[in-house]
Parts: C-alpha cells; structure tokens; sequence
C-alpha cells in the first residue's frame, strides 16, 4: 500500500509563524500559525523583533500542522521557506544572534541610505543592483548597526534575511535565494547575484553573506537537532524558498505575464511577473528576481495598507472584528463624505520613496462618524495600491486581471472596492493562503517540470469582481485629489521630529 506524501511550507510572517502542509496535487491539507511577539517599536518609524522568537514560533506550527493533519514528519517529502523580506539577522562566529532583528518596516536609516548614495552614486546604486537603495532594505540597516553599534557590528559574521535564519535553524546551512535577496540593496538583480559593486564600495566582507541558489534549489536538509525540535524527519530537503512577496506571487499564480497580485496583509503590495528586468527610471517600484528560476517581478509597496485597519481596530475599535469594521464602513457612502486617509503609519515606498511621511486624515469634520473614518482607511490603501498598479502599467508590463489576496480578499465589500478602484476584473482564488502556500509550491515543484506548469495545475479562480462604471469614475476623480494631498504636506513632514 502507498503511503501518501506531502510538501512543507512555513512562512516567517510579521505577526507569526505559519505551517502549511500540501498533497501531490497542490490540495492545502492542513495549516497552523503561531502567533509571534509584538514587534518593539522604542521611537516612532522604528521596528525589531527577536529571531530567536522565529524560531520558537516556527517548531510550533510544524509540530501543530503535523498534528492537525495527523501525519507524521517522516512523510514530509520536501519543505520551502518563505518569510518577510529585508530585516537584518546577525550572527558572530559562534552562530548566535547579536542583536534584534531591524525588520522591514523599521524606518531609522535615512543617513546612511543618503551616505550610500553620496559614496557610491545613485546612478552607480541603480547600475548594480537595479534599484534605489531604501530605508526599509537590508544594506542601510546593517549600516545603522556600524555607525550606532559598532561593538555588535565587529562582531558580525554573518548576515541573514529572516527565512534564511529559520534555515539555519533547520538546516545548519547559510542560504539564501535570488527572491529574498533581491531586497537587501546588495544584489545585483540582473546578475542573479551579491554585488562586488556595493560590497567593495562600503567594505562589506563577501563572506558575511549565505550563497545563494534559484527559489526551487535544494539549500540543505534538516539536521539531527531539528528533527528532535520540529518532529520532521532528518534528512528531509529545504528548498530555496521565496522571500514573501514573490512567494505569495507563485500561490496566486502570478508567473505569466499579464495576470497582477494585489496581496494586502499588514504591508499591501501591487506583483507584476515580468520576463525581463523591468525598470521605472524614478525608482517608485521594485525590480526583483523572481521566485520562478531565470525570470523576474516589479512590485510597489504601500507599507501601512493591512497595518492601517488593524491599527484603526486596536487603538479605536478594541474587541471588535475586522467583518464588523467593513459591514460599519458599508454604511458610509463612496468618498465618505469628503474624507481622505493617507496610509503612511511607517513611512512609504510607492509612490513616495519618502520615510518621514506620515498617516493622516484629511477632510474631518464634525459631521463625520466611525463608518466614516472606516470607509475612509479601506480608500485610502486602496487609492495607494492603484498608484503601485498605475506606475507598472506606464512601465508597459500588460495588466488583464488582478488577483486579490491576503486579508483584503476576504471582504466582499472591499473586493469590489478594489474593482472599482483599479478599474480591473479582481478574482479571488480557490486557495487564499498566500506566503505559506507558494513557499509549499516552491518545494512540490520538483516534481513537475516546472513551477509554472504546477501553477497552472494547482490554482483556480472561484470569484471575480468587476469595476462598476458609475463607481469606477467618481473614485478616479476622488484618487486624484487623494494624490495632491501627499504633496501639500510633503513640507511639513521634516517637521514632525
């Protein structure tokens, strides 16, 4: 009798660590998450959390999905990884973590992107790793450790991207993929490789950063220790995996021109699969290797899109469910009554590479009330994932479709917002499991022949929204007064202390 196998993915998310177990087909079959700590913010824009809480999360969730599907780890056949993108993990010489991870939405490296700029040229930046160097990357925040920390920076021997962390928990191998990598502002993403550029220029030892391999590459397998901590097998292989983005891309499908992910969870980003490195000469959107072997993405960024409505809930609706929030927005009609939300609660990337802007409403008045405000924060990351889609269409990558996942997706009201606004048919998928799922795919695709022959397998379209006309256009009018809002308060900004 043949004992059925299954496929491993575990995404290092911001709020937690999630196990996904797969079947042959792609079937998801169970799946666990265990909640992380609350992210340390000691002033505003900055950001950590601790790696070793990664680690604890992640034994968690593989030994809960075991569990909950009731297998055991010896029919585990293969695992991916996926995980935020950009924080900074150090580790001496012993393998042990020198301080919390600086993690993707920390905000605090403006001088030393401004030095990097100012050493190496923004035009030289651009040249070698194809895009700008951000306060949100890797680089900079390493950087920060040298100028504020330098007893922990001489200490540093190794430098991980959170995934790659829980890889060397599994595995005892420093790794990493072309995906991940692409976000820490030392890649050359043309290449498909670190950048001899920028590690000569700013004196950065090659041999602080892991090797790294296509996303479906075995990286290593899980080690004796592992085993003991996760109940997997030892032995079993750990492929590259995909930093979260490009990952939740390959679970939506997105590995074919012309079909866009619109994922909001606590950051909202607008993915476009592209054939070739694809630029956009103001540097508003990432171009980044792809999770699929030899091909790339652009994607913009709205950091604060999920984080908004979550923030709205925590500090002025505590106890009350995310479905009750946006049946309370219904109430308010189109525009909310004049009322604008900037999503800026830490910093921007698209289309504003700006980290002083900050979140506002705008239009208050007392005649405004909660559903209001509500409608107002749902528009408002809305309007700021059509800037992202906006600057890839005028790159010329073809839009049909947008797939919508994450937490937005599972709002009917905000999915046909977001038809409405983007002016596009936005499907939702039979699978909504994002990050967790592709790094999954990641590891069952081995045993196809390609990644985008088990994408094509595997994801199915279950509803489509499309844009109401009447809708459509009074929200591209409101959108353009919501873009002449950033620009009347950019002055104020460097202000604010």
């Amino acid at each position: 009798m043949l004992t059925s196998m299954y496929w491993l993915g575990i995404d290092i998310g911001t709020g937690g660590s999630r196990a996904l177990l797969v079947d042959s087909t792609g079937k998801v079959i169970a799946g666990f998450t265990a909640p992380h700590e609350e992210m340390t913010m000691e002033r505003p824009l900055w950001a950590e959390q601790r790696p070793g809480n990664w680690w604890d999360a992640s034994q968690v969730a593989v030994r809960g999905v075991l569990a909950q599907a009731g297998v055991s780890g010896d029919r585990v056949k293969a695992i991916g990884l996926s995980g935020q993108m950009h924080g900074l993990v150090i580790l001496d010489a012993s393998g042990n973590v020198i301080r919390p991870s600086l993690i993707w939405c920390d905000q605090r490296s403006q001088p030393q992107v401004d030095a990097i700029n100012t050493k190496v040229g923004k035009e030289a930046v651009l040249n070698a790793i194809a895009n700008p160097v951000l306060t949100g990357f890797t680089l900079p925040k390493l950087l920060w450790v040298r100028d504020h920390e330098p007893a922990h920076f001489d200490r540093v021997r190794q430098v991980l991207l959170p995934k790659d962390y829980v890889r060397y928990k599994l595995t005892g191998e420093f790794a990493s993929e072309v995906s991940d990598a692409s976000g820490t502002a030392l890649f050359d993403v043309v290449n498909r490789r670190w950048s001899a550029t920028l590690c000569e220029a700013l004196g950065i030892p090659r041999d602080w950063l892991p090797r790294v391999v296509e996303s479906p590459e075995v990286t290593g397998v899980i080690s004796r220790e592992a085993a003991e901590a996760t109940g997997l097998r030892a032995g079993t292989p750990v492929v590259g995996g995909g930093g979260d983005q490009a990952a939740s891309a390959v679970g939506n499908g997105i590995v074919e021109a012309g079909i866009v992910s619109c994922t909001v969870g606590t950051s909202g980003v607008v993915f476009a699969h592209t054939e070739k490195p694809a630029y956009d000469p103001r540097g508003r959107v990432h171009t980044f290797c792809h999770a699929v072997p030899g091909k790339w993405h652009v994607m913009g960024v709205t950091q604060g899109a999920g984080l908004s409505l979550q923030w709205f809930r925590n500090h002025l609706a505590p106890g009350v469910d995310y479905d009750a929030l946006t049946a309370e927005a219904s109430t308010s009609p189109a525009g909310a009554h004049g009322l604008f939300w900037l999503p800026y609660l830490m910093g921007e990337r698209t289309p504003h590479l700006d980290a002083t802007c900050r979140a506002a409403w705008v239009g208050l008045t007392a005649k405004h009330t909660r559903a209001d405000l509500i409608r107002s924060v749902l528009e408002g990351v809305s309007y700021s994932q059509n800037d992202c889609l906006e600057i890839i269409e005028g790159m010329g990558v073809p839009v049909d479709r947008v797939r919508l996942s994450g937490g937005g997706a599972r709002s009917g009201f905000w999915r046909q917002m977001f038809a409405d606004v983007l002016r596009k048919r936005v499907a939702t998928l039979e699978t909504q499991e994002g990050s967790a799922y592709g790094a999954a795919l990641l590891a069952l695709s081995g045993e196809y022949g390609s990644v985008e022959e088990l994408c094509r397998a595997a994801i199915r379209e279950v509803s489509t929204a499309d844009a109401d006309d009447a809708a459509a256009s009074f929200y591209a009018k409101a959108h353009r007064t919501y873009q002449a809002i950033y620009p009347a308060l950019q002055p104020v900004y460097p202000l604010l202390g």
